[in-house]
């Protein structure tokens, strides 16, 4: 598929390669666990090829495992099957609570946020919030904004969502909280079942990238009344971490800065993937209905913050950057902030 290629990344690979003259041979072969719900032909298996190649540059040659199920990824992580391991970030929260809260729900309204954010963790000085003995994060790539799918497209307001069955992730007990918070019905899925369990009408709402609407034929689930909503509920990210140890010194920096020089032509990937959604599937909603999304979902990280869930270092970055881009937003001047 056209969109899974980025030849401006690999000619951009090919050239670091020839700067460093880093040859095969002397790197030190890892392997590597890669969840992608496609498996090797998905665009995430595909994207960590070209990781493969810039890896060569220091020193480590990279061999990658597919996984549709990032359960099983994070178990052989963790068992010692694999070296390395990506996957989303709200299954890295377990092994790095700090990066793993970049997903929070409502916490990044926009690409120009996210890349902001990660720019400011990806700096030498913030290379210790990356370790969590033994473990690294050693890159962080966008994976799209997260929207609400909906069987009924007069679900567009919070309290619509009172008492319809929503599809949340076992392993992530944010969600959990968010769903009974607002008076839904969560229903425990995976990754891997909650795209067919809203196409065949167990749950009344999913969410996901833009990218599932095609890969996981959500267009079957939203026919005939469905829709999108518009607004973007989480900013997806796409982890990898290392068993330090494991990999030569230095290399956990370079591949940090490796992944943030590809923020922008992964921000254009996933944005093509939201182009190719018919304009009859988005549901708009009222500026007004916005603002008590974002109080919601305000509340609801500072409950999670409390629980231990999210990281409270990470929602106050977060929260000082949105009120650093936009002043005038009243959780800049509440007194219950982030």
């Amino acid at each position: 598929m056209i969109l899974y290629k980025n030849s401006t990344s690999r000619l951009f690979i090919a050239f670091l390669l020839m700067t460093v003259g880093i040859t095969v041979a002397q790197a030190v072969p890892r392997k590597m666990c890669v969840f992608d719900l496609l498996g090797a032909n998905g665009p995430f298996f595909s994207q960590m090829k070209d990781y493969k190649t810039a890896a060569l540059a220091w020193g480590a040659e990279l061999e990658l495992k597919p996984y549709t199920s990032e359960r099983v990824a994070a178990e052989d992580f963790k068992a010692g099957l694999c070296d390395a391991v990506s996957f989303t970030g709200i299954r890295a929260r377990q092994f790095n609570s700090f990066t793993g809260s970049l997903d929070a729900i409502g916490a990044i309204p926009t690409y120009d946020h996210l890349k902001s954010v990660i720019t400011s963790i990806s700096g030498e000085k913030a290379a210790g919030l990356m370790f969590s003995d033994p473990y690294e994060v050693v890159a962080i790539f966008p994976a799209g904004a997260g929207y609400m799918f909906v069987n009924d497209r007069t679900i567009d307001t919070v309290g619509e969502l009172a008492g319809k069955r929503i599809a949340i992730l076992d392993s992530d007990p944010a969600q959990v909280e968010m769903v009974n918070f607002i008076g839904g019905s969560p229903v425990g899925t995976s990754l891997a079942n909650m795209y067919s369990k809203f196409n065949n009408g167990s749950v009344d709402v999913t969410y996901g990238p833009a990218i599932v609407y095609e890969a996981m034929e959500l267009y079957k689930g939203l026919e005939p009344n469905g829709g999108i909503i518009n607004f973007s509920l989480v900013q997806l990210t796409l982890q990898i971490l290392i068993r330090k140890a494991d990999f030569p010194e230095g290399y956990g920096q370079k591949s940090r800065e490796f992944a943030l020089s590809q923020f922008d032509s992964r921000v254009e990937l996933v944005n093509k993937y939201a182009s190719t959604i018919p304009a009859k599937m988005w549901i708009s909603i009222p500026e007004t209905d916005t603002i008590g999304y974002l109080e919601v979902f305000r509340q609801s990280r500072i409950r999670l913050r409390d629980k231990g869930i999210y990281n409270g270092k990470m929602l106050k970055l977060m929260r000082m950057l949105r009120c650093k881009k936009d002043p005038q937003q009243s959780e800049c001047t509440a007194a219950d902030k982030e």
